[in-house]
């Protein structure tokens, strides 16, 4: 005779699953967690043992943020391919939300801090001297993940056999900031002469006379540097180079980058060519 499992009442399965009462009775209305056995006069709920697996997977999906109608489409497909590929969207929608996030502290900090005696940013006209360089154009996402072009463009470099001469950089296409998908040419200066294989192109990029603003420490205060160079145009009767040519484009040097040092180290020049 087969063995009956011995259910548990709802306030049981609550206590071992780590699930207040209430979300089981929500769970079951939306068909995610179904009781093992419903009396039909009482209407209480009883749960198999083994129902816990599944509420613990409910309580680690809904800690994530999945909302209910996708945790249930998610346990229809655990153990496939279906189930990596939707945590790892999750993921990176999470990690975007930190870096947002980031991005909010870092202003607000900025913003509780101001008049104070300390200034992460120094805001000069300087000469940038010609340089050829080697880019690769993309689309990306956000400003945030430029990463993502780096990441494609530096196994290139290895197997062309290009060695960079300088400190990276990034050149922003678009003439005006964009919210989205931003066009994007990452760089690094290379000698005088050197030739690149599609998908890498070499720029020669002229003498330009610009204003830099050097950010010491995080990137979130790049969008601070535009902010003081905007506001040196404005109080000098300044124009930035505006001929649609690649060497009026706002561009960013990193003099220093996350694997060399640490984020409080971090050197970068904001540059804008003048007219």
């Amino acid at each position: 005779m087969t063995e009956t499992p011995r259910l548990m009442s709802i306030g049981q399965f609550s206590s071992l699953s780590r699930l207040s009462v209430r979300m089981p009775r929500h769970y079951d209305a939306h068909g995610v967690l179904v009781p093992a056995q419903t009396d039909p006069w009482t209407g209480y709920r009883r749960y198999a043992p083994a129902q816990l697996a599944d509420a613990a997977d409910i309580r680690s999906l809904r800690d994530v943020g999945f909302g209910v109608s996708a945790i249930g489409a998610l346990l229809a497909v655990r153990g496939t391919p279906a189930w990596a590929d939707s945590l790892r969207l999750q993921r990176e929608t999470l990690t975007e939300e930190l870096r947002a996030s980031q991005g909010r502290l870092s202003l607000i900090t900025r913003l509780l801090n101001e008049g104070a005696t300390t200034m992460p940013i120094t805001l000069n006209r300087t000469t940038i001297p010609a340089m050829s360089v080697v880019a690769l154009r993309g689309t990306v996402p956000t400003y945030s993940d430029e990463g993502q072009l780096w990441q494609r463009m530096m196994p290139l470099l290895s197997a062309q056999g290009i060695a960079p001469v300088g400190p990276c950089g990034v050149i922003e296409h678009d003439d005006q900031f964009m919210d989205a998908d931003p066009d994007l040419s990452v760089f690094l200066p290379v000698a005088p002469g050197t030739t690149a294989d599609g998908p890498l192109e070499i720029l020669d990029l002229p003498e330009r006379d610009c204003l830099v603003a050097r950010v010491t420490g995080s990137y979130d205060q790049i969008s601070e540097a535009h902010d003081l160079i905007g506001a040196r145009l404005t109080d000098e009767g300044l124009a930035a180079l505006v001929d649609g040519a690649l060497a009026g484009h706002a561009f960013n040097i990193y003099l220093t980058t996350p694997d060399q040092v640490s984020e409080e180290e971090q050197l970068t020049d904001v540059c804008l060519p003048l007219a």
